[in-house]
């Protein structure tokens, strides 16, 4: 259950993290300041940030138009999601000794 709570806390401190990346990098657009390469927001969304790129792209309104960024950040949040969900499926098999013996 431990395992579970820290990829928990690791998770939500990817997603704060990614979410102020993409803060940072509108105020630098906003500024006319250096700016984070896209390659590397898509990054931050891919292993494991999707959802705080994903609120930071709507509340802030960072890239909401530019292509395809959007299209690939959306693509990572949908994979994510089926990832999501077959972990959940998973669950129960997992806890009840299943698929791991320990």
């Amino acid at each position: 259950m431990a395992i579970c709570l820290l990829l928990i806390v690791v998770f939500l401190v990817l997603n704060l993290v990614t979410f102020c990346v993409f803060w940072w990098d509108k105020a630098a657009a906003r500024g006319g300041k250096w700016r984070i390469a896209e390659n590397k927001l898509l990054s931050l969304a891919f292993f494991g940030g999707s959802l705080g790129a994903f609120a930071a792209q709507r509340l802030l309104r960072h890239k909401t138009r530019k292509e395809p960024f959007r299209t690939r950040l959306a693509a990572i949040l949908v994979m994510h999601a089926a990832v999501a969900s077959v972990g959940l499926l998973a669950l129960p098999w997992v806890l009840a000794g299943h698929v791991f013996h320990s």
